[in-house]
């Protein structure tokens, strides 16, 4: 399922490495096969690896592009971490992710010490912070790769780099404005996939640590994005993802500034092309054009996601969040009027610095105007590195608790009704997968990002079908599916 970008059998291995990318990176793919090819002889048996993501989609698609490099190596991917080749792809967005990943490396170590071939290679957004590259170069001596979130692309050169040296190698990345285009990549499905349309973020929210992990904003280019979906559709892809930290600012860095309510429009053209999901959406970036793009097209899912995290605007401020109340409920207003039909979600955080009583009700407010499909809602947890962090006025754990069970209870009644208005209706699903629960069933998604569980044939993942919604959990609906069965174009 990888992209084929460049034959390795036909790079010229004797001379100097190439000084540009992506060339670069294939000569080191080049001469790491040779290292893979010489070691599976010795062993007689071929290499395996194991990719462990913890975090967001945008982790989940660099992980892809990790496993596709490493496929053109020549390792063959195993679901145990018994491998020949372990990395783990890191998140850092709340604290105690940074302890599970130091709690599972002692469990590598172990491993190592029973198989001597064994390479173990950390990246992603915990490796960005100084503190935790030191900690893992004085405790965990055994690990043989670092690297950041922004040069990704260099693996192939960093695994070839620890081949060919002793000892661990670390190259971190402060800031980058380099975008490496055409690596291959390794999708976890052949029907729907994760395309980044950028990287990194200019927000500063003062409880979040993406910024200093991810970097300033960055772009792609317009024809670059359009060649990658046009390519995935190609190879059987219904559904795409538009994946960045904000998407509504995208294109403000390019030579040419586009939109992404224009970018859409061009993305809405691709032949082919049934689904376009995109996340996250800021809202004080969130444009009129957008809202209108949406409303007329027929592809762009019946679903976003726009995350407030607190009703109050003096919480907001100290957010920085760059919106109000009153600016949020006019949004998302504009949005219910121009589409009636739209399902809504967010992300709310109970529980930050300063907030009291009275803040918490403005959050409560919010939640029963807007009447969201879902939320996700977060405990504040203190995050250091961040301004937030260092505030007075930390909330209490036991009013941050209560305010939040309040907060869920409210949630889930107003979700329920939300979507229990779909029962007994007919609407097209994407089947994704057998249900893990229940092999029997499938589980496939509406437009409305919400999940259905109905009987069918496995011959049917990837399809998009008609199924009746006949009765609604909460969360996902039972299904069936109709004799007409799949849906056309």
């Amino acid at each position: 399922m990888s992209n084929m970008v460049m034959d390795l059998d036909k790079i010229e291995l004797s001379g100097k490495e190439p000084i540009k990318e992506p060339e670069r990176q294939y000569y080191f793919m080049a001469k790491c096969r040779e290292w893979v090819i010489r070691k599976t002889e010795e062993l007689g048996r071929p290499l395996t690896y194991n990719t462990q993501t913890f975090g967001c989609q945008m982790n989940a698609k660099d992980s892809e592009k990790l496993a596709g490099i490493l496929e053109k190596i020549g390792f063959l991917e195993t679901d145990t971490q018994e491998a020949d080749f372990v990395i783990y792809n890191t998140c850092t967005v709340r604290e105690n992710a940074n302890t599970r990943v130091y709690g599972r490396l002692g469990y590598l170590n172990n491993l190592k010490k029973k198989n001597s071939n064994m390479l173990i290679a950390l990246c992603g957004c915990m490796m960005q912070e100084d503190a935790v590259v030191d900690k893992i170069r004085k405790s965990y001596r055994f690990v043989d790769i670092i690297f950041g979130t922004h040069n990704i692309f260099k693996f192939a050169e960093l695994i070839y780099t620890r081949l060919t040296s002793q000892g661990m190698i670390i190259d971190i990345w402060k800031e980058t404005d380099q975008i490496v285009e055409d690596l291959p990549s390794e999708r976890k499905y052949k029907f729907k996939a994760g395309v980044n349309i950028m990287y990194g973020c200019n927000n500063y929210c003062t409880y979040c640590i993406v910024p200093y992990v991810r970097g300033r904003e960055r772009s792609r280019n317009p024809e670059d994005i359009i060649k990658e979906i046009k390519d995935l559709v190609a190879d059987g892809v219904v559904e795409i993802m538009l994946l960045g930290q904000n998407v509504n600012s995208y294109g403000k860095n390019l030579k040419k500034p586009i939109s992404f309510a224009g970018l859409l429009k061009e993305v809405e053209k691709i032949e082919g092309l049934r689904r376009i999901r995109f996340m996250t959406s800021h809202p004080k970036d969130l444009s009129d054009s957008l809202i209108e793009v949406m409303k007329n097209s027929k592809k762009i899912c019946n679903h976003l996601h726009l995350p407030f995290q607190s009703g109050s605007n003096k919480i907001l401020k100290i957010m920085n969040r760059q919106y109000s109340k009153e600016d949020y409920l006019a949004l998302a207003d504009r949005i219910k009027t121009a589409m009636p039909q739209i399902s809504l979600t967010t992300d709310i955080i109970v529980g930050f610095p300063g907030e009291t009583e009275e803040d918490f009700l403005e959050t409560l407010d919010v939640v029963k105007k807007v009447r969201y499909d879902s939320a996700y809602t977060f405990l504040y947890s203190k995050r250091s590195g961040t301004p937030a962090s260092k505030m007075d006025n930390q909330v209490e754990e036991p009013a941050a608790k209560e305010r939040f069970d309040r907060l869920l209870k409210v949630i889930q009644m107003i979700s329920s009704e939300r979507t229990g208005k779909h029962e007994g209706e007919i609407q097209e699903v994407l089947v994704e997968e057998v249900n893990e629960q229940n092999d029997s069933l499938l589980t496939g998604r509406l437009s409305n990002n919400m999940l259905v569980h109905f009987t069918g044939s496995p011959d049917i993942i990837g399809s998009i079908i008609k199924v009746r919604l006949t009765k609604c959990k909460g969360f996902y609906y039972l299904g069936e599916i109709l004799e007409s069965g799949i849906a056309k174009e």
